[in-house]
């Protein structure tokens, strides 16, 4: 599998990546997901990427989506994989690319939302160097009404450059 920029020949592999998600993944996308509004986002700040795999299928996607204003030092990290290669590292792949961007780009922090629920995915982010930065209780209903808890980590640039060497960034960064 490769990991490209979003471009426009990758757009109808994305919306169909984002149909076949379950719902329960869909409570987490905070975008729009149609056709129309997947393509605009090549017109939008922020860096995006995908995955595709040697048939061409877009099996995964992340985006660093700068946030405004007085933060604008800060991105926020968002990740989804295609279910059915779940577990293989890819969505581990698709964060290191991102933290390897973030790092270049000068940006001093990189934010990542998650349910509380999801322990594999958070021990794969803190494994990447993130802490824990919030728990925000019921903060967000899933799809069937429920209340959740969000935990909020973070990724410091600075403070996690001498780690970086230990998840593979500072490799990536020299390679490129």
């Amino acid at each position: 599998m490769s990991i490209a920029d979003l471009g426009p020949g990758h757009v109808p592999g994305l919306v169909d990546l984002f149909a076949g998600l379950p719902p329960s993944d869909l409570t987490f996308v905070k975008e729009d997901v149609t056709p129309d509004a997947v393509a605009g986002w090549l017109d939008q700040p922020g860096r995006r990427w995908v995955s595709v795999s040697g048939d061409g299928a877009v099996t995964g996607f992340a985006a660093l989506v700068l946030l405004p204003g007085w933060s604008d030092h800060v991105a926020e990290l968002r990740l989804v994989t295609d279910p059915a290669v779940r577990g293989q590292g890819l969505g581990r792949r698709l964060a290191l690319h991102a933290l390897t961007s973030a790092v270049r780009d000068g940006l001093v922090k990189v934010v990542v939302e998650l349910p509380a629920t999801q322990e594999r995915t958070i021990d794969m982010f803190l494994a990447l160097g993130f802490t824990g930065e919030a728990l925000l209780r019921d903060h967000f209903r899933d799809r069937s009404g429920q209340l959740q808890d969000l935990v909020m980590l973070a990724y410091f640039a600075e403070q996690n450059f001498d780690a970086m060497s230990v998840v593979g960034l500072a490799d990536a960064l020299e390679g490129s």
